[in-house]
């Protein structure tokens, strides 16, 4: 008893610590913070210099190029072309790619990587105590249609520990990535689930400060997606700060 109740009071304090640091932060409130305390490697990574320039078309040289005929239909299908049936809950995630004034945002790549079911990711750096899947790889991609959406048919990933903190766990999540006219213009976030307890705890989730942002990070359950029996069907759009036309130049 004593010992759980340890445990309980070390993530109350780690909960308390987030809202502090983010309640002290003013600004650009709905942007994730570059250098936030609780989320520890992010004191390695984020920028401390001037961004350097850099010549677009140079760098266009050396990174990958993609086209209509890159991407086929069943890469969107992230439970397809494997020997067996993936473990774990089916999900449908759909929505749309929006600019700032709603407007769909159409041929757009889009890519995704998750963990599986057990939450373990299909990569040799991840050595989580947990089941691989040898039938779910977690990536998959596809292109926007003319009205802005995407759709991809999946398997829900499960939480992970990561060291971060004492007792610390991914909740749920699946991160895209969304292209723009270049390599150089691409963007990448997360999906969440609803409901899942583990955001409160997330460093990652909350180093967005204003609550209103943060759950837009969330998808919505839509029972009207979900097929019986078959799949259960999530809808997020991604609304982008500005069209790719407008960054040019």
């Amino acid at each position: 008893m004593e010992a759980a109740a340890k445990r309980i009071a070390t993530q109350r304090d780690i909960t308390a610590e987030i809202a502090r640091i983010a309640a002290g932060y003013r600004g650009a409130e709905t942007q994730p913070r570059l250098d936030y305390p609780p989320y520890r490697s992010s004191a390695l990574r984020h920028p401390e210099s001037p961004l350097v320039w850099a010549d677009p078309e140079e760098i266009e040289r050396w990174a990958p190029c993609f086209g209509d005929r890159d991407v086929e239909p069943h890469d969107a299908d992230l439970t397809a072309g494997h020997r067996g049936e993936p473990l774990g809950e089916r999900i449908i995630v759909t929505g749309s790619v929006l600019d700032a004034a709603g407007r769909p945002v159409a041929g757009q790549l889009v890519e995704i990587w998750q963990a599986n079911a057990s939450g373990r990711y299909r990569h040799r750096r991840d050595q989580h105590r947990a089941p691989i899947d040898p039938n779910f790889t977690g990536v998959g991609r596809c292109l926007t249609g003319p009205d802005g959406s995407y759709r991809f048919l999946t398997i829900k990933p499960g939480r992970y520990p990561w060291r971060n903190h004492h007792n610390a766990w991914r909740p749920a999540h699946i991160h895209f990535s969304v292209f723009g006219t270049a390599f150089t213009q691409r963007l990448v976030t997360q999906m969440y689930f609803p409901g899942d307890p583990l955001l409160g705890f997330d460093p990652i989730f909350q180093s967005i400060p204003d609550p209103a942002a943060r759950n837009r990070l969330i998808a919505g359950y839509d029972h009207d997606l979900t097929q019986p029996e078959y799949a259960t069907g999530y809808r997020w759009d991604i609304v982008l700060g500005a069209t790719w036309t407008e960054t040019d130049g």
